[in-house]
C-alpha cells in the first residue's frame, strides 16, 4: 500500500540544536522572505548565540509561508522558526510514488489546507526501510554528499535512527565550527558526598589564612627507616604519619587556639583539652575523615597502631560514629598520592587543617655551606584567621619543624 501524500503539506521549521547548551539565539538576517521558494541546503537565516554565529539551511524544498522572527529577535531551540509549504510532491524521502494511483480501499486524503506538520516529515511519511534501518535513503544520500558518517551523528528518532533534522543539524553545526556537544550522564551524590558539600559550603564562609614552609625530614627518614623492621615484627605498620601528629600535637600544646573551636554569636573562644587528630583516609565509598582521640596522651607507637585500626575499618567501610566524630585538628596527606604544595579547607566546626606534600629528595645547604641532598617536607596551613593570625600559625610551625627535625625527642614522650 502506497501513502499518498496530503496536498499543500505544510511544515513547521523549528530551530535545531546549535550545540554547548545554548537554548536562545538571535536572528541576525534573513536571506529569503515570505513566499520565497527555496531548496534544500539554501541558506535561509543566521542566527548569533554569545558563543557562535551560525547559517540555518533548509531541510526541504518548499515555499516560505510564514517567518515567525523578525531581525533582532530572539529565537528559542526547540521553537518554530517558520513554516514551509511542500507542494503537491511531499518531502522526497516519503518513498511514495508519485504516479501510482491510490489504493482501493484508501480513503483519499483532504486537500484542504492543514495545520502545520510539527516535526521530521520522513519519520511521519516515509515507507521505506520503516523501523528497520537507522536512516532513510534521503538522509544516506546526504551524508555520502558531505562524506559525514552515519555512526557520527546521534540519531533521535525511534531506535536511534537518524532523521533528517539530525542529519543536517550535525552539518550546521560543522560548518559553523560549533562542536557536537559529548555525551553526559547524571548520577545522584552519595551520603559522604553530600557531607563534603555541605561542610565545604560552610567552610567557605570562614576566612582562611594560608601559610606554607618546608621542613626537612632527613633525621626522620633515618630513624622511621631503622624503626619500622621492630615495629612490623608486632605487626604494626609505622608510615611518618604518626611521627608528624605527635610532632603537630606538640605544637598544639604550645598554642592550643588552633585546637579550639569559634562560637562567632556569643563571641567566644572553646580550647579543647583533647587533641583529636583527624586524618583522611580513602575508601570505597570516598574520602572519609575519622580521628585519633587524645594523639596529646600517645606514644608514636600508639599513635600508629590507631592509625592502622582506623584505615583498615576505613577499607572496610566500618568505621564507627565514634571514630568520624568529634575531631579538634585535621591532616590530610595528600602528598602521599601526589603533589608538593596545596590549600587544604578548614573542616568547621575547627580552625585549622595542616596538608601534607611529597617528601621529595632535594639539594640543600648544610651546616657548613656546602650542597648536600636532604629529604624535603611542603606543608600547607589553613587557619580561621577570625581568631588566628599568622604569627600563630608559623610559630606552631616552627615548634612542628623543631620536633620533626629532632625525632628522637618525639620517642622520649611515651
Amino acid at each position: 500500500i502506497h501513502l499518498g501524500a496530503p496536498a499543500n503539506k505544510l511544515v513547521q521549521f523549528n530551530l535545531s540544536d546549535i550545540g554547548e547548551g545554548i537554548r536562545e539565539v538571535t536572528v541576525k538576517s534573513w536571506f529569503v522572505k515570505e513566499n520565497d521558494v527555496v531548496a534544500q541546503f539554501d541558506e535561509i537565516c543566521e542566527v548569533e548565540s554569545d558563543k557562535a554565529t551560525v547559517s540555518i539551511t533548509s531541510r526541504y524544498d518548499g515555499k516560505i509561508t510564514r517567518l515567525y522572527h523578525g531581525v533582532g529577535d530572539k529565537a528559542l531551540v526547540g521553537k518554530p522558526l517558520l513554516d514551509i509549504d511542500l507542494g503537491d510532491d511531499g518531502d522526497g524521502d516519503s518513498g511514495s510514488d508519485s504516479n501510482s494511483s491510490p489504493d482501493p480501499g484508501q480513503t483519499a486524503p483532504d486537500s484542504s489546507p492543514t495545520e502545520p506538520i510539527v516535526g521530521d516529515i520522513d519519520e511521519q511519511f516515509s515507507e521505506k526501510n520503516w523501523n528497520k534501518s537507522l536512516a532513510t535513503p534521503a538522509v544516506r544520500r546526504i551524508a555520502m554528499e558531505n562524506k559525514v558518517k552515519l555512526s557520527d551523528v546521534k540519531g533521535t528518532g525511534k531506535s536511534g535512527r537518524v532523521m533528517k533534522e539530525d542529519m543536517l543539524a550535525f552539518l550546521e553545526r560543522s560548518k559553523s565550527g560549533v562542536i557536537e556537544p559529548p555525551v553526559t550522564t547524571k548520577s545522584p551524590l552519595s551520603t559522604v558526598q553530600k557531607v563534603m558539600t555541605r561542610t565545604m559550603n560552610e567552610s567557605l564562609k570562614i576566612p582562611q589564612f594560608v601559610f606554607s614552609d618546608e621542613v626537612n625530614v632527613s633525621n626522620l627518614v633515618k630513624l622511621r627507616s631503622e624503626a619500622k623492621e621492630a615495629a612490623s615484627k608486632k605487626y604494626i605498620k609505622l608510615s611518618y604519619l604518626p611521627f608528624l601528629l605527635k610532632a603537630f600535637s606538640k605544637g598544639l600544646s604550645a598554642y592550643p587556639v588552633l585546637n579550639s573551636t569559634f562560637d562567632e554569636e556569643r563571641e567566644e573562644i572553646i580550647y579543647k583539652q583533647s587533641h583529636n587528630i583527624g586524618i583522611a583516609v580513602d575508601s570505597p565509598s570516598g574520602l572519609l575523615v575519622p580521628n585519633i582521640k587524645d594523639v596529646q596522651k600517645l606514644s608514636v607507637i600508639e599513635i600508629a597502631k590507631e592509625l592502622n585500626r582506623l584505615q583498615d575499618l576505613a577499607s572496610k567501610m566500618k568505621l564507627s560514629p565514634s571514630d568520624l566524630t568529634g575531631g579538634t585538628f585535621s591532616v590530610s596527606n595528600i602528598g602521599a598520592i601526589a603533589g608538593t604544595t596545596s590549600t587544604p579547607l578548614i573542616l568547621p566546626p575547627e580552625v585549622c587543617i595542616v596538608a601534607l606534600g611529597r617528601i621529595q629528595r632535594l639539594p640543600r645547604f648544610d651546616s657548613a655551606g656546602g650542597v648536600s641532598p636532604a629529604h624535603i617536607l611542603s606543608l600547607s596551613w589553613s587557619a580561621d584567621h577570625r581568631i588566628i593570625d599568622g604569627a600563630t600559625v608559623a610559630r606552631c610551625f616552627q615548634v612542628f619543624q623543631h620536633y620533626v627535625e629532632n625525632p628522637a625527642a618525639l620517642l622520649l614522650d611515651l
